[in-house]
């Protein structure tokens, strides 16, 4: 280990802010994509990176450090100077009167400045409404669909799009196939730092899911709530009804299904029945159980076979 790296464990661990978090990576979208791709960075931390999350502890930055350290012995110039370079603006985050101020009355005892992200997410057409609000570290757009996804109810069965003042983005992967006429931005690589307002106002734009049943989401920008050290993020605060059953028809189709699953003599009630594997409840919604499917995540389907 680098001896930046090694001081920053070794004083982090002393004074109790190892695991503190760094709020963003003060890197550019090509600064970090090259540090997501760095070899000795532990695993979790690179599927951190890699899914566009920019919220690291201290330790996980003193890991980064030293894979640019280690980077820097194997590379030839010019590529060398720009390591060196995005080596300075980590170790420059990272000092005292930047991300971090002394809590007041502890001189030895630190406090993280971070940025927390909330959102409230309502799906379109459907009454009564369908909503959630969550509330994130910085992130990509593709990591904002994994927490819709999970704090919705979704199973990320079908491919996505945002809207964005006109512009569409996505995940490159997915939408090459078929979709070549169109221009998307890549949502793997758009930080929503990049996106939001940085004077916290409010700002709206949309998410669909579900080409074919066409389920939109708008996605209420709600500001920067101040940072709770007790709580795990990203968290569900709130919100109401069950989310629709995947593959049902969209808004029409889960009308005729709310219909009939809730009307023992409809002609399609026991096939309805059978279709969902039991009763459903429109009305049922647990934050609680929400915020544990966000912390769980979805499978990584770029790492299955």
């Amino acid at each position: 280990m680098s001896k930046l790296a090694t001081s920053l464990t070794e004083v982090a661990q002393r004074f109790g802010f190892a695991k503190r978090i760094i709020p963003d990576l003060p890197l550019d979208d090509a600064e970090y994509s090259i540090v997501a791709n760095l070899s000795g960075l532990s695993a979790t931390l690179e599927r951190k990176l890699k899914s566009g999350i920019s919220a690291i502890s201290v330790v996980e930055a003193a890991n980064v450090l030293n894979a640019l350290a280690q980077a820097l012995v194997d590379t030839e110039s010019p590529q060398r100077r720009k390591l060196l370079l995005m080596s300075q603006k980590l170790a420059e985050s990272l000092s005292f009167g930047g991300s971090w101020v002394p809590t007041k009355g502890h001189g030895q005892t630190l406090q993280p400045a971070v940025t927390v992200y909330q959102f409230k997410v309502t799906l379109f057409g459907v009454e009564p409404a369908v909503w959630r609000r969550i509330q994130i570290w910085p992130c990509s757009l593709d990591k904002l669909h994994e927490y819709i996804q999970t704090a919705m109810g979704w199973t990320n069965s079908h491919l996505y799009r945002f809207e964005i003042n006109g512009q569409h983005y996505g995940d490159p992967e997915l939408l090459d196939d078929g979709f070549g006429d169109f221009d998307y931005g890549d949502s793997t690589k758009t930080a929503l730092a990049k996106i939001l307002p940085r004077t916290g106002e409010h700002f709206r734009f949309n998410y669909e899911y579900d080409f074919g049943d066409g389920w939109v989401h708008e996605v209420l920008f709600e500001g920067c709530p101040k940072f709770n050290p007790k709580a795990k993020y990203p968290l569900c605060l709130e919100g109401a009804r069950a989310c629709p059953p995947e593959d049902c028809g969209g808004i029409g189709g889960y009308e005729d299904f709310l219909e009939a699953i809730g009307n023992p003599k409809h002609g399609d009630h026991k096939r309805m029945r059978q279709w969902i594997g039991g009763r459903f409840d429109s009305a049922a919604f647990d934050a609680k159980k929400a915020t544990r499917a966000m912390l769980k995540g979805l499978p990584d389907w770029r790492r299955m076979e």
